[in-house]
């Protein structure tokens, strides 16, 4: 490999380049987040140039601490169920024949590629009083009369665990599509059930890889923006629409500020710990 320095300056400028559109794009715009966060709040929109830090002194509030214990509660049950959704069903797609396997990824992919608003206005749909399921529950006899699921805390999370299903599905499956089928094989020689074989030894041997897929999940549901104003409640809001919701509605840019950086601080932990596990997974 040739290590010869360019001969000109203008030799540096295609490794320029990329850090040049980094810090315009990043690193100016995130420094200037960071000022703003210290900033006096003035009311309507305006702040003033005055260190404080009343913004992150009211990050020790009732009305924080209830929005933490909402986004996380909410990120925390997402993930758990989307995992334990995904965990089967990416370990049987691996064991699949392979034309299955490729029209189940294609499935997947075309969920994905729809836009969360779409999806989020067809999950309201779906359980409306008007079109939605409780009207098949009624005439099955089930229900009295249709009844409406949303907005409500299951709602939400019926929507954001479709969503992130796929995500799921796609971390878990190239990893199990690499675990050796002789340590299946060799279970059942020695007597072990298919599916006692998939809770004692599949499951055990991929804790790392279930850890990395519930922080991931969890970290995607924290950002989740659209449907927990589509199919949520106030009390239901996640940071991000905190966020939208302080700068905008509210005109208080400072403490917008200090609540994204501090979405941003947990979001870089939780990627660390996923990059943690994840070197362990590898190790």
């Amino acid at each position: 490999m040739s290590t010869a320095k360019p001969a000109s300056p203008l030799g540096y400028l295609p490794a320029a380049a990329p850090g040049l559109v980094l810090v315009l794009l990043f690193v100016l715009p995130f420094g200037s987040m960071v000022l703003i966060s210290f900033y006096k709040n003035l009311g309507g929109g305006t702040y003033e140039a005055v260190f404080t830090l009343a913004n992150y002194e009211r990050l020790l509030s009732a009305f924080f601490a209830r929005l933490l214990i909402s986004s996380f509660s909410l990120a925390a049950i997402v993930a758990a169920i989307a995992l334990v959704i995904a965990f089967p069903f990416a370990w049987l797609l691996a064991n699949a024949p392979r034309k299955t396997q490729v029209l189940w990824l294609i499935f997947l992919l075309s969920v994905l590629s729809l836009s969360e608003s779409i999806i989020g206005f067809a999950w309201s749909t779906l359980l409306s009083r008007t079109a939605g399921i409780s009207n098949l529950f009624v005439a099955l006899g089930l229900l009295a009369k249709p009844e409406s699921y949303t907005p409500g805390l299951g709602a939400l999370i019926a929507g954001v665990v479709y969503i992130a299903f796929p995500y799921a599905v796609l971390l878990l499956y190239p990893i199990l599509a690499r675990v050796d089928p002789h340590i299946e094989e060799a279970a059942r020689t020695l007597g072990t059930s298919p599916l006692r074989t998939f809770f004692t030894v599949i499951v055990p041997m991929q804790r790392n890889l279930l850890l990395t897929t519930f922080l991931m999940i969890f970290v995607f549901t924290l950002g989740s923006y659209l449907m927990p104003q589509i199919l949520g409640r106030p009390a239901n809001w996640t940071l991000s629409v905190a966020i939208s919701d302080q700068a905008l509605l509210q005109s208080n840019i400072p403490f917008a500020a200090a609540l994204a950086i501090f979405l941003v601080l947990v979001t870089l932990l939780i990627a660390g710990a996923v990059a943690l596990f994840g070197r362990k997974e590898n190790s």
